[in-house]
């Protein structure tokens, strides 16, 4: 194994001093002479606060990479170069002077110019000088101090730009743009020149970008990994024809945030076999080896020096794989073929697995992601542990959290890890995994509770299966522990609905359980009639001749003395791996992500499981960050809070945001509030203006959804309350539809799954129904409707400040959480909503009468599925009328008969509306109704607006970080000193 370790963190380098030949300054930097000994590099550090800071000694080191041949260490390994901090580059003119630096002697332009995009590298790199200060003394003191750490696995982290968020935690922000207006730039300019790194899609990688920003913020010793993906999900682009995908572009002028450690890589194994070696341990050898690479991006807190990692992972081969004499003589394919195939592990962002190709690439990315965290984490044990290693104390050193069942696979790998490479029994590797890993599930759908094909698996990681099969016969030992055997009916129903393993035969042991015992017989002869006596047969008192045994997987064929009967063919079944069942037998903790989706979880997803291990379900009510989700994005906003409650510790607290309550009938906190709102809103007209050609008036209501295009999210509900209303509207006279309605601009954002069709389908309607009405010149400015292309985590900073209304209207539990609505509401918008995910504990908090609520509760939903099976529902006759309207063609000549016939029916594949649009429809534009009339009293609307900002203080994540920290991962802050 390739246990390598980072340069910046090795507590066992070796202290050297080495004299640096260096000029005298150069940019932000300024180099001296200690004590008259040899020049050192003196930085002008300490730009990681605002504060000044005394000076003290930190250090870089180079250490060489520990190598599968366990090489001798290199004669430079353990180098230090002593890097003295001295007064802080705080102040305008350094800053400058450092980014001038930056622009002349790291360069990624030509020279001649000086223009925005350059600009932005040079800012980048100057502010990560910054940031590696405080990055390099966080590590060194987990280092030392050994303390327990906790690393976030997850598939996704969708940053957002860094720029703005780093210079926001240095509290940098007016220093940055005071220094870049003398180099002749804005700091507003110079940030937009940042792509969002694209590395997630929805809320599952804005979380947890949230939680490593809280985690930096409140000093927890923790990691986060991910994969460094080259292209990401995709760009949108919004042609006629709907949705269209094209490869992203963020890493095109390179990433200055990120840095490569060509010394931290692990190998990474797929396919081959499993023997076993002389001394009767298993070995995996044979098959496909990648390497993976370290590349780290450091993720700084608030008003702290801790500054914690994000650890990518980006794959490829060595040079050797390379096959030139195949390129020399014109097979330039299969010549590339090994590092084609690497690299393409950590091309995209769920590449679509309709295809066998497609599943076997997105299982490759799972492993890779928990194959070399693993190896990286159990590296870092050791050197820390150094000759006092002692595996019982890992769980008290490490806590893995599963973000979702992606990185499943870690569990395996980690047991194969611990017993095959380093010699510990079943036993012992299995109460370690126990103890150390936790997951969180983040969805009630059954097809995001992934299942993998077994035979995939066993051809692609022969000995993780193995090692599943190894688990999967002790959880069911468990189930049959729990409920024995007196009722095997009962005991074989939860076997199948709790293993692992789905439709897979029982090994021997455990299916003898389910034998049914020969039946003694009656020596009673009966003559049937109509049989020749010489055909008498002897018949069991009381039972059937035929009894065979309710196991369809039984092995017993003699279980009647009559001939048997012809057997049923086997079940065709695929044979599947059920991550979600593994991840809840494996880990000490699952977790829910809101109150009503942790009940779903208690309640109907895990029911067996919660009834076996109750002590292992908790909640832990999704949060967002209030520097990027308040402070950062709306300053405006930020500015007024905080002279209404006479301080910014609100950022850091946001419990003193309720405090606004008392003041939220204050005529003069409603006018600047307004101000605010209307500020931001001008911003997005500029922002629709540039991305879609249309002009909307700033006065109308904003009213917002933005998220993933899904049916369960109903957008189709959102567009079609839209339709209604345009219908209504054209039916009226002008004078009507001005006293009827209020002027809106109904925006749409979030992209639809390439491969989901009914989604683009969504998108396309959202678009036909926005060029038919934003070209009505009867409407006017009275509705328009915008779909803004390519929704990220920067437009998503613009609209919710801007934001005035948002819709967060999916079935009710069908969404975990979502955290979208957390960020609305914190930014002062109101909400309309069904009871779904943490739409109910905002509900609660910001007060029943600032949220627009409608639609059927979660405990009835199943039983509005079957009446709609049964053929009782009857659609409401707006419902019908609205469906009518759109087939009559009036948004253009796209044929919508799949996407609204997905609405009729009582059963059957893409029909008898799932998600009951049709059910919450006349409930929805009822609901709609109110907040026509409810906007129309601004003075009523603005007090709606400040208590939900009052109310969401529960909603930062600092506060879920800190139920994690205590209640799953019993770690402890470790502010350096």
């Amino acid at each position: 194994m390739a246990a390598s370790s980072s340069h910046l963190a090795s507590a066992s380098a070796r202290s050297v001093s080495v004299s640096v030949p260096v000029p005298r300054s150069v940019g932000g930097f300024r180099f001296e002479r200690p004590g008259g000994g040899s020049d050192r590099l003196l930085a002008l550090g300490g730009i990681g606060s605002g504060r000044r800071r005394s000076a003290r000694s930190l250090s870089v080191r180079s250490v060489a990479s520990e190598r599968e041949t366990k090489d001798a260490a290199s004669p430079n390994e353990g180098m230090r170069i002593p890097f003295v901090l001295n007064s802080p580059v705080n102040d305008p003119a350094s800053i400058a002077s450092s980014i001038k630096y930056h622009a002349e002697f790291t360069p990624s332009f030509s020279p001649e110019c000086f223009g925005l995009p350059k600009a932005y590298v040079a800012t980048a790199e100057s502010v990560r000088d910054a940031l590696i200060i405080n990055w390099n003394a966080t590590n060194d003191y987990y280092e030392k101090t050994n303390v327990k750490q906790a690393y976030y696995l997850s598939m996704e982290f969708l940053q957002g730009r860094a720029l703005s968020n780093a210079v926001g935690n240095l509290e940098l922000t007016g220093a940055y743009a005071e220094a870049l207006k003398k180099l002749g730039h804005s700091l507003e300019d110079v940030v937009k020149q940042e792509p969002d790194a694209a590395l997630g899609n929805g809320g599952l990688g804005r979380l947890a970008s949230c939680f490593l920003d809280s985690l930096a913020t409140l000093n927890y010793p923790a990691w986060g990994y991910g994969l460094r993906y080259k292209y990401g999900l995709f760009q949108q682009h919004i042609t006629k024809d709907g949705q269209e995908e094209v490869a992203e572009s963020w890493l095109e002028m390179g990433n200055p945030w990120e840095i490569v450690r060509h010394d931290v890589s692990y190998p990474v194994k797929f396919y081959g076999k499993v023997v076993v070696g002389s001394d009767g341990a298993k070995h995996w050898i044979g098959g496909e080896n990648i390497k993976a690479v370290a590349y780290d991006v450091p993720i700084p807190g608030y008003k702290t020096k801790t500054t914690i990692n994000l650890r990518l992972w980006s794959t490829k081969v060595s040079s050797q794989d390379f096959d030139l004499q195949s390129f020399n003589s014109g097979h330039h394919a299969k010549a590339n073929e090994a590092h084609a195939n690497a690299e393409k592990i950590c091309y995209i962002l769920y590449p679509g697995d309709e295809s066998l190709e497609g599943k076997t690439l997105r299982l490759k990315q799972q492993y890779t992601l928990c194959s070399a965290s693993l190896q990286d984490i159990i590296a870092r044990f050791e050197r820390r542990s150094g000759k006092s290693l002692n595996w019982e104390e890992f769980p008290k050193k490490v806590a893995v959290q599963m973000n979702d069942t992606h990185p499943t696979l870690c569990i395996p790998e980690l047991l194969r890890i611990l017993m095959d490479v380093k010699g510990l029994s079943w036993k012992e590797a299995w109460n370690i995994t126990k103890k150390t890993v936790a997951y969180t599930n983040h969805t009630v759908l059954p097809e995001a509770l992934e299942k993998w094909s077994l035979d995939l698996m066993q051809k692609l990681l022969p000995r993780h299966v193995e090692i599943i099969e190894s688990i999967d016969e002790e959880l069911i030992q468990t189930i049959i522990s729990e409920y024995g055997t007196a009722d095997l009916d009962l005991l074989q129903k939860k076997l199948k609905e709790m293993r692992i393993l789905e439709n897979l035969d029982f090994s021997p042991s455990v299916a003898q359980l389910f034998v049914k015992p020969k039946k003694a017989k009656s020596k009673k002869k009966v003559l049937v009639a109509d049989v020749p006596k010489s055909e008498e047969v002897e018949s069991e008192d009381q039972e059937s001749t035929d009894e065979e045994s309710t196991d369809e997987e039984s092995t017993d064929e003699e279980s009647s003395d009559e001939k048997p009967e012809k057997k049923e063919p086997k079940s065709t079944l695929p044979k599947m791996v059920r991550m979600a069942n593994l991840c809840v037998a494996a880990g000490h903790a699952v977790n829910g992500v809101a109150a009503i989706h942790s009940e779903i979880v208690k309640d109907e997803v895990f029911n067996d499981f919660y009834k076996m291990w109750p002590e292992k379900f908790q909640n832990k009510t999704n949060g967002v960050t209030p520097r990027r989700w308040l402070s950062f994005c709306n300053p405006d906003l930020s500015e007024i809070i905080t002279k209404w409650l006479g301080t910014d510790d609100w950022i850091l607290d946001t419990e003193k945001l309720g405090e606004l309550r008392k003041f939220a009938d204050n005529e003069d906190l409603q006018a600047e509030w307004r101000a605010a709102k209307l500020s931001n809103k001008l911003k997005v007209v500029s922002l629709i203006k540039e991305r879609t050609g249309y002009v909307v008036s700033p006065d109308a209501m904003f009213d917002v959804q933005v998220k993933r295009i899904h049916e369960y999210k109903r957008q189709l509900l959102n567009i079609l309350g839209i339709v209604y209303r345009y219908k209504k509207m054209k039916e009226m006279s002008a004078e009507e539809r001005k006293a009827k309605f209020v002027p809106r601009v109904c925006i749409f954002g979030g992209k639809a799954f390439a491969t989901y069709v009914q989604a683009k389908r969504i998108v396309k309607f959202i678009t036909d129904v926005a060029a038919t009405v934003n070209n009505d010149p009867e409407i006017g400015d009275l509705l328009k409707v915008i779909f803004v292309p390519d929704y990220n985590v920067s437009v998503a900073e613009l609209l919710i400040p801007a934001s005035e209304l948002s819709q967060h209207i999916s079935t009710a539990g069908m969404e975990a959480s979502g955290t979208s609505n957390m960020k609305f509401s914190m930014n002062g918008c109101v909400l309309i909503g069904t009871l779904d995910g943490a739409n109910v504990e905002i509900r609660e908090e910001v007060g029943e009468d600032n949220f627009f609520l409608f639609g059927a509760r979660a405990e009835e939903i199943s039983g509005l599925r079957k009446e709609r099976a049964e053929g009782k529902f009857v659609p409401d006759p707006r419902f019908e009328e609205v469906k009518k309207y759109v087939r009559s063609g009036v948004f253009g000549s796209y044929n919508y008969s799949d996407l609204i016939g997905s609405l009729e029916g009582n059963e059957g594949f893409g029909r008898a509306d799932y998600f009951l649009v049709g059910k919450d429809f006349p409930s929805y534009i009822e609901s709609q109704a109110e907040v026509d009339e409810a906007y129309r009293d601004q003075k009523k609307w603005t007090r709606m607006s400040i208590l939900n900002t009052a109310g969401s203080y529960k909603f930062s994540s600092d506060r879920t970080i800190h139920e994690y920290a205590k209640e799953i991962w019993n770690i402890e802050p470790a502010p350096l000193p």
